[in-house]
């Protein structure tokens, strides 16, 4: 069990991390491409299932209006607009992604960053279906397609560095 006074640094530091990476944005609309989704898995793979903690607390920091979404973007706007899915999608995929690293089992911690990913899309598709009037298919062509490489690179990543962190 992970201390409290080790949980509330490593919250601060992953906030702080999330949202640094989502200044490093490419524009692809309606959904830009950033490094949040890397910190988001980081988060649960170096606090296990309380990484998500530091995602929620992100997420609630954004829509109560700090500019710490993409490209210093605040409020509960963000969250109704095209890329709330993807944002409220982050904290079960950090929550999963940290049950999964509390598992010895390589091929369990791969598994669980696979689904973690596999949850931030479906929740980011679901709420561009919804918000956006799109098609399943047109959510998915613009809301996944696009990144999928991205993912898999952030994904490796995440489990490269969680081999030395975790």
């Amino acid at each position: 069990m992970m201390h409290r006074a080790r949980i509330l640094a490593y919250s601060g530091t992953f906030v702080a991390l999330i949202a640094a990476g989502s200044w490093i944005s490419v524009p692809l609309p309606p959904v830009p491409l950033t490094l949040q989704t890397l910190f988001v898995l980081l988060a649960g793979i170096v606090m296990k299932r309380y990484g998500a903690i530091p995602v929620a607390l992100y997420v609630l920091l954004g829509a109560a209006g700090l500019p710490v979404y993409h490209n210093g973007t605040a409020g509960l706007g963000v969250l109704l607009g095209p890329t709330g899915g993807f944002l409220i999608g982050f904290i079960p995929a950090a929550l999963v992604a940290g049950l999964a690293y509390e598992h010895e089992s390589p091929a369990s911690r791969i598994t669980g960053l696979i689904a973690a990913v596999i949850l931030i899309y479906a929740f980011g598709v679901a709420w561009l279906v919804y918000s956006a009037s799109l098609s399943i298919y047109q959510a998915i062509l613009v809301g996944v397609a696009p990144f999928v490489v991205g993912a898999v690179v952030k994904a490796a990543a995440a489990y490269a560095i969680g081999k030395r962190v975790a």
